[in-house]
Parts: C-alpha cells; sequence; structure tokens
C-alpha cells in the first residue's frame, strides 16, 4: 500500500465511526420519549417493577420473556428472540409484526431517530437498574 491512500483508510474509517455514533441515538431525547409513550406499561431504573410490560432494566443481549414474575404470551415464550438492536427496532417499529400473538398492544415509533433515541435510553441502564 502506497502512502497516498493512507488518508483516503483514515477518512473512510472516521466517516464509519461518525455513522455509527449518529445512529447511537441521544438518550436524553430517549427518556422524553420513554416518559411519553413506553413508562404507562414499562419502568426502568432502580427499583423497577413489572406493570403491564415487563421492567426493562438489561434488556439489550436478554431473552425475551425472561423477566421473572411477567405473564408474558406464548408467542413471545416461544419467539426464542434475544433483545439485540435489530430486534429491538423491529419491536419498536411494529411488536405484533416481529411477534405475531403477542400481548403487546403498541402502534409502535415510525421514525428511526426516535427508535435509536429510546434505545440509547434504555441502554443506559444495567440489569440492577443503575445508569452505566
Amino acid at each position: 500500500m502506497t502512502l497516498k491512500y493512507v488518508p483516503l483508510i483514515a477518512a473512510l474509517a472516521f466517516i464509519g465511526q461518525t455513522a455509527g455514533a449518529s445512529a447511537a441515538g441521544d438518550a436524553a431525547a430517549g427518556e422524553t420519549l420513554f416518559k411519553q409513550k413506553c413508562s404507562v406499561c414499562h419502568k426502568i431504573g432502580e427499583g423497577a417493577k413489572n406493570m403491564v410490560g415487563p421492567e426493562l432494566n438489561g434488556i439489550v443481549g436478554r431473552k425475551s420473556a425472561s423477566v421473572a414474575g411477567f405473564n408474558y404470551s406464548q408467542a413471545l415464550k416461544d419467539s426464542g428472540i434475544t433483545w439485540e438492536d435489530e430486534k429491538l427496532h423491529a419491536w419498536l417499529t411494529d411488536p405484533k409484526a416481529l411477534v405475531p400473538g403477542t400481548k403487546m398492544i403498541f402502534p409502535g415509533l415510525p421514525k428511526a431517530d426516535d427508535r435509536d433515541n429510546v434505545l440509547a435510553y434504555v441502554e443506559s441502564f444495567d440489569a440492577d437498574g443503575k445508569k452505566k
């Protein structure tokens, strides 16, 4: 490799990092959306308890239908989903499309930026509900 290609490679790496950073979302905006759209049914943070929906602490990387004490639909129990970014985006877009038969009644978040922001907020809590 000649030296003239090094700046191009560095620029492409920077663009990739920037794209990833912007896709991560804004946790502060996500907190506002969570309070408006999610907190009626879900809690997160220290002391969060199951409500109409399960508490969401540490959801990223967790198997679906795995929060103790919550009565999940059979469809979600049988889904085999591990909650990673792609599945969470699909769920927040349209839960019934991802898991037909789910009990979750939610119209979805049609804007990708809104989903990114909510996920940035949710991902800021560990499994114990403490801020990372």
